[in-house]
């Protein structure tokens, strides 16, 4: 009885609201907190915090190396940057709006400025690299490298 209160418990803390997470998204979605290319011809960016997405697929093995390292950022950087992902097989519409024709692919939107994609599976030291000084670096500390 004990290991069952326990596990709700867990259960309980884990499922908290406030929690980093990464967040999948719809087309819908995209066009809502994202930018609705349907629309707006020019990149206008909805969100209130920059963030990042992962183009992916359930049967892509570096896709599945990849969501881990998400995982963690989206802890790391909770409050700062959101992380967002998209089944490419299901989002079909998305995956043709940005040319993804290999996974994974990421896309980073800082607030201000058109978005860069990566194709490919990085290490978490380099994704955090480009967190800092694409997304989270002040256009000083940009002009300075």
């Amino acid at each position: 009885m004990r290991k069952f209160v326990f596990l709700c418990l867990v259960a309980l803390v884990l499922a908290m609201p406030g929690m980093a997470e990464v967040q999948y998204l719809t087309t819908a979605q995209f066009k809502e907190k994202v930018f609705d290319y349907s629309k707006n011809r020019e990149w206008k960016f909805a969100g209130k915090r920059p963030a990042v997405i992962d183009f992916y697929t359930t049967w892509c093995g570096p896709c599945k190396r990849l969501a881990p390292i998400m995982e963690t950022l989206s802890e790391k950087y909770k409050g700062k940057v959101t992380f967002y992902k998209v089944d490419t097989e299901r989002e079909r519409e998305l995956a043709s709006l940005f040319n993804i024709t290999s996974i994974p692919q990421v896309l980073y939107i800082p607030m201000n400025g058109k978005p860069q994609i990566l194709v490919g599976l990085y290490p978490q030291e380099q994704i955090e690299e480009i967190v800092e000084q694409f997304l989270l670096a002040k256009p000083a500390d940009q002009k300075k490298k």
